[in-house]
């Protein structure tokens, strides 16, 4: 079977409930792998671990996906913490492992929502830790149902979402951080009318990130999906 190999990098839950017996799982929701399957490619896992293993796991795909999840804790950018965020040090250390191997392997990176602001803090940008504080408007939207746009996104006509999302659209949105000092390795591409970095791109290394979660909504909304044949397809 052809298609090109997705690596998804995982997350954990340490007690999913009694259907599960309270024992800790390894996961990423089912709308990575979804739409990569729908877009032709071929999903892989990549459970928390050795960030020593990254080299391994890179090697056996073709690009890599960042997905949503915690907050990124404030020790990696140099920051007090100054919210109750919920952090996972041992995935932010195991995905920066992820991403510096896809970088130096030469393979695209998809980073989405939690995954866009783990690429800025990569490359030496920071966050703002209480988003709330800065904005009226709802950037983190439950109870809203998630494939449900709620705030409008502006795209850059030099972006390659310019022909999916054109200059104006819609989109969901979930996070509670945002970037704040954005790093020079990268170009912001689209951003909410507050001002909120909603796209990035680095298309000499073949990096795009995305703020909102097309993950939530590809099968409700056409664009969203166009999102992830573009990702498998052509990034």
């Amino acid at each position: 079977m052809k298609g090109k190999k997705i690596g998804i990098a995982g997350n954990v839950s340490a007690d999913p409930g009694e259907n599960l017996y309270h024992l800790p799982i390894s996961y990423t929701p089912d709308g990575y792998v979804k739409a990569v399957q729908l877009a032709g490619g071929i999903p892989f896992v990549f459970p928390i671990g050795d960030k020593r293993l990254a080299k391994v796991y890179i090697e056996q795909v073709d690009k890599l996906i960042l997905a949503g999840g915690q907050d990124i804790s404030p020790k990696f950018y140099s920051q007090k913490q100054t919210a109750a965020g919920k952090y996972s040090i041992a995935r932010d250390e195991f995905e920066l492992a992820l991403l510096d191997e896809a970088l130096l392997q030469k393979k695209a990176v998809f980073a989405v929502c939690r995954g866009m602001q783990l690429v800025n803090v990569f490359f030496g940008g920071d966050l703002k830790q209480e988003l709330h504080s800065f904005t009226k408007i709802l950037h983190m939207q439950d109870p809203i149902p998630r494939e449900q746009p709620t705030h409008e996104l502006l795209t850059k006509k030099e972006s390659v979402l310019y022909s999916i999302y054109g200059d104006k659209s819609q989109v969901n949105s979930f996070h509670n951080q945002a970037i704040n000092r954005l790093s020079s390795d990268l170009k912001e591409v689209a951003f909410c009318p507050d001002g909120v970095i909603e796209s990035v791109e680095n298309n000499k290394r073949k990096i795009l990130g995305v703020q909102w979660h097309p993950d939530f909504a590809y099968e409700a909304l056409p664009n969203e999906m166009q999102v992830f044949d573009y990702v498998v397809n052509q990034l």
